[in-house]
C-alpha cells in the first residue's frame, strides 16, 4: 500500500513536470520589449513621480522591469496579461494618447487595491511605507485628480 502511494506521487510529479515543460512551448507572454516612452504627465512634484515609479511603473508605464519568472510559463502568461491590462487602463508613458483612467489612481491606492496583493511578495521594493503611501495618494490627486471627490462634487 505504501509503495503504491509513493509510485502515484512520483508519477503525478512527472506528469506535472511534463505539462510545465510543454507549457514552455507556448510563445504567449515572452515578448519583453518595452515600447518607447512617448510622453509623461506633468507631475506636480518629482517626489510623486519617484513614488509612482517605485510602486506602479512595472504595470503602468513602458518602463517595465521584467523579472526572471516572466520568461517561464505559466507565470509569463500572468505577468504579460497584468502588464497589458495595466498599460491599457493607465500608462504614464503614453500621456495624452487615448483615454487614461488616471483619476481613479488615488482611490485605488487609498483602498489598497493598487498595487495588487499578489504583486507585492515578488516585488518587495514596491511596498511603500504608510507615510510614503499617503504622500503618493496626495501627489496622485494633485497630478491627476480624484474620481471619488469629483463624483461627490458633481452631485452637490
Amino acid at each position: 500500500m505504501k509503495m503504491n502511494v509513493r509510485k502515484l506521487f512520483v508519477r503525478g510529479g512527472l506528469v506535472v513536470l511534463g505539462l510545465l515543460g510543454l507549457a514552455q512551448l507556448v510563445p504567449y507572454g515572452r515578448d519583453h520589449t518595452n515600447p518607447p516612452v512617448i510622453s509623461e504627465p506633468p507631475w506636480t512634484t518629482p517626489r510623486t513621480r519617484e513614488l509612482f515609479f517605485t510602486a506602479c511603473k512595472d504595470c503602468h508605464s513602458n518602463e517595465t522591469h521584467w523579472p526572471w519568472y516572466a520568461s517561464v510559463a505559466p507565470a509569463s502568461w500572468l505577468v504579460s496579461s497584468d502588464v497589458t491590462e495595466g498599460r491599457s487602463k493607465f500608462n504614464v508613458s503614453r500621456w495624452g494618447q487615448g483615454r487614461q483612467e488616471a483619476d481613479e489612481a488615488a482611490g485605488l491606492v487609498r483602498e489598497g487595491e493598487m498595487p495588487p496583493w499578489f504583486y507585492l511578495p515578488a516585488h518587495p521594493g514596491a511596498r511603500l511605507a504608510a507615510t510614503d503611501t499617503q504622500e503618493l495618494i496626495r501627489g496622485l490627486i494633485e497630478t491627476f485628480g480624484d474620481e471619488k471627490k469629483e463624483r461627490t462634487s458633481n452631485r452637490e
